[in-house]
């Protein structure tokens, strides 16, 4: 078994982020990997039959970019993990994911999967998007709903 020297811990903020987290705490803390986390915000679609409303999605998305910033940063004091090692994108989770464990030149990812079935399983996940574009191994922690 290799030993990693620095996990990206995907976030989502549900009741299973300690769970996940844990894991990842679990496998890095005794090799002494570097630990990141992140966490991605959705863009906003708000759609008022062709009126515009710009402004107000631009609002919504620093809100909740804000918002994001400041859950990320309870979470990182809470397992240790420095600030500058939070990252907080907008966009395609799966993307953003992604693109944060290149630049960062992660080599382990961490990431919560409900393990879905049939029709769900079909459409696909984040963390099936995941495993499968990525540049490094990915654990994903079985998670309850």
């Amino acid at each position: 078994m290799s030993v990693y020297t620095h996990i990206l811990l995907a976030i989502d903020f549900s009741a299973n982020t300690d769970t996940v987290a844990q894991r990842a705490l679990e496998i890095g803390k005794p090799c002494g990997a570097k630990i990141s986390l992140v966490h991605v915000v959705e863009f906003v679609q708000i759609d008022l039959s062709s009126e515009l409303v710009v402004p107000q999605e631009l609002e919504l998305d620093q809100e909740l970019l804000e918002l994001a910033d400041k859950r990320l940063k309870t979470l990182g004091e809470k397992y240790g993990i420095p600030e500058s090692e939070r990252f907080v994108s907008q966009g395609s989770t799966k993307r953003e994911i992604l693109r944060v464990a290149q630049e960062q030149e992660v080599d382990l990812i961490v990431i919560g999967s409900h393990g879905r079935q049939g029709i769900q399983l079909l459409l696909g996940s984040t963390a099936n998007a995941v495993l499968h574009g990525a540049p490094c191994d990915v654990l994903a922690v079985r998670v309850r709903d």
